[in-house]
């Protein structure tokens, strides 16, 4: 199985939103590249698309919160389109789904 992420951004810096097209699991062997597009994302909205995301392991999960709690501190918007059940299921097993908030994805 492959657990090989890939990360597209859509759209430029001075845009908003800024969407971070996820491909592929969110583990701790792969998080790295996810964890630092977060942080370098400036725009007052951003959109985590997650409709390619099968899981998400702890350390996935702690990128998401910290996402949240970075753009919280700065007043930006944080949204997260399309998660799966299974990824859904693990956001309400560690009591963070509260959080965040979702949407679905609609067609392009």
């Amino acid at each position: 199985m492959d657990k090989s992420l890939t990360v597209t951004v859509i759209g430029e810096e001075g845009e908003s939103p800024i969407v971070l097209h996820l491909r592929g699991p969110v583990l701790i062997s792969n998080l790295f590249d996810f964890q630092a597009h977060v942080r370098e994302v400036k725009a007052k909205d951003l959109v985590i698309d997650m409709t390619e995301v099968p899981y998400i392991d702890s350390a996935g999960v702690g990128v998401l919160v910290g996402a949240y709690v970075h753009r919280q501190k700065e007043s930006r918007n944080l949204v997260l389109v399309g998660v799966q059940d299974r990824v859904r299921s693990v956001l309400q097993v560690t009591q963070v789904e509260r959080f965040f908030t979702f949407a679905n994805k609609t067609a392009s």
